[in-house]
């Protein structure tokens, strides 16, 4: 797919099954937000994030309440709108960034780069050397990373798509020289429909300079 196609793609999941009707819905995304806690620098008072393909996501939420800066990045238009449309008067407090991933070039660095389930939908070597290079824009030397995927006994498709899965170690190769992973966690994600869904999320602090 290109950028337009997956655009188009994820625009119409969201439309025809609401956010709270996609497999990837989380009242609270407690994973993410302790992975998230475990590498706050709690000298800085007001910490920057970013979230990737966090459009819909009850991340930026919590975040907002707790005080951080928040960006949020997605490709799709529709689930931005969600994301805006729920928060009320607190999404002006948000930068809401339609964009690909793959395309988008930050203009400014972040403390914090998560991404819970979009870069297991990169299949092609190249959009995942282009997602590389853009986290490495985003992220100031000493700043962490925190990505979580389809584990090996994950699924092998989402959403009609395929995937990619990963353990902690092949995650951390993927993502390439300039990340050391410091900390990883496996996680069971219950569907809104009951059903189980092996994650496999890994911490990553940049080391180059």
């Amino acid at each position: 797919m290109n950028p337009t196609e997956r655009s188009l793609h994820w625009n119409a999941a969201y439309a025809s099954k609401g956010d709270e009707g996609v497999s990837w819905f989380e009242a609270k995304p407690q994973v993410s937000l302790d992975l998230i806690a475990a590498v706050h620098d709690r000298s800085k008072p007001s910490a920057s994030l970013v979230d990737i393909g966090g459009g819909a996501s009850r991340l930026v939420d919590a975040l907002t309440e707790d005080g951080w800066r928040v960006t949020v990045v997605d490709l799709s238009e529709t689930a931005l709108d969600t994301g805006r449309r729920r928060l009320g008067a607190r999404a002006t407090d948000v930068d809401w960034i339609a964009a690909d991933v793959t395309r988008w070039r930050p203009s400014t660095t972040f403390d914090i780069w998560h991404d819970r389930a979009a870069y297991h939908f990169l299949t092609d070597p190249d959009d995942r050397q282009a997602y590389a290079q853009c986290m490495r824009t985003a992220l100031r030397p000493g700043a962490h990373a925190v990505i979580g995927t389809f584990a090996p006994d994950g699924p092998e498709r989402c959403s009609g798509l395929p995937v990619m899965r990963y353990d902690a170690t092949g995650l951390a190769t993927a993502v390439g020289s300039g990340f050391r992973p410091i900390s990883e966690r496996r996680h069971l994600h219950v569907t809104p429909w009951g059903s189980t869904q092996a994650f496999q999320f890994v911490v990553l602090r940049r080391d180059d300079s």
